[in-house]
């Protein structure tokens, strides 16, 4: 054998070899790309996530070579060609193309901290108030609040009355209590009788609502909080991203020329 021939087999199996590399399996002649693994483990792990273990990289595997197998399958019936197929493959080509629109349109217009503090300190400014903690025993009929109201004045505990007659489970469980709160957290009734109490006063006459009959106690007030800028940062850029984002969708709707009217006649 020629240096020159041997040379060119060693390229030949060395290029075979590297092919193969990249397959993953060969189904009736065909070969099945290592890219479709790659590509289902970013979908199934959500873009990376998620953590790939060796199992559920074996199942992804098995998953693209039994779909290679059934494609096949498909193909010979002619499937392909049918009109139902077309027109599912034509959703499904609009589907993907407007997820990579919107995903490249994201990719393009990061948030960056700049606009994220601006938002973050737009609302920081909405916070400034006051906030109450309070305590409430919430019952059905006003005659059932009244009796409470009078075992109170008789120095009954307003957290052992709240554990056993509120229907409010969440609050009963603790007490009564609502932690600290805006009074534009509640609604009108119960905020306005909040705000009139004093600390450790409770209300002379049960309080009506669309709930029922509510006992309140004001524990104390403090200066609104808000939480520092790290810890809600995650939720603003979401936030951001997301209406800007519509936004662009909104724009696209409107510069483009048709003749149909969306949203009806």
């Amino acid at each position: 054998m020629s240096q020159k021939y041997r040379a060119a087999m060693l390229l030949a199996l060395a290029v075979a070899g590297s092919a193969a590399a990249q397959n993953i399996a060969v189904v009736n002649g065909r070969a099945v790309p290592k890219s479709r693994v790659d590509l289902l483990l970013q979908q199934t792990t959500r873009g990376g996530q998620q953590p790939v273990t060796p199992e559920l990289e074996q199942r992804v595997r098995d998953e693209v070579v039994v779909r290679e197998i059934f494609t096949q399958e498909a193909e010979k019936r002619g499937i392909a060609a049918s009109e139902a197929y077309r027109g599912q493959m034509e959703l499904a080509r609009q589907t993907i193309l407007i997820r990579e629109l919107f995903a490249d349109y994201q990719k393009k217009h990061p948030i960056g901290d700049a606009e994220a503090r601006a938002e973050y300190d737009k609302f920081k400014g909405q916070a400034i108030g006051i906030e109450y903690r309070a305590r409430h025993i919430l019952v059905a009929k006003e005659d059932e609040a009244k009796a409470l109201l009078k075992q109170l004045a008789a120095g009954a505990k307003f957290e052992d009355l709240a554990r056993k007659h509120s229907t409010d489970k969440g609050s009963a469980a603790k007490g009564g209590d609502l932690d600290f709160a805006k009074p534009d957290s509640y609604v009108p009734e119960f905020g306005q009788a909040m705000i009139a109490l004093k600390k450790g006063k409770v209300t002379t006459a049960p309080v009506k609502s669309q709930f029922g009959w509510h006992i309140i106690k004001l524990e104390d007030t403090r200066d609104a909080r808000f939480p520092p800028f790290e810890e809600v940062k995650p939720q603003i850029v979401q936030r951001l991203a997301q209406q800007k984002l519509q936004q662009y969708q909104l724009d696209l709707r409107n510069k483009a020329r048709t003749d149909y009217k969306l949203g009806g006649p």
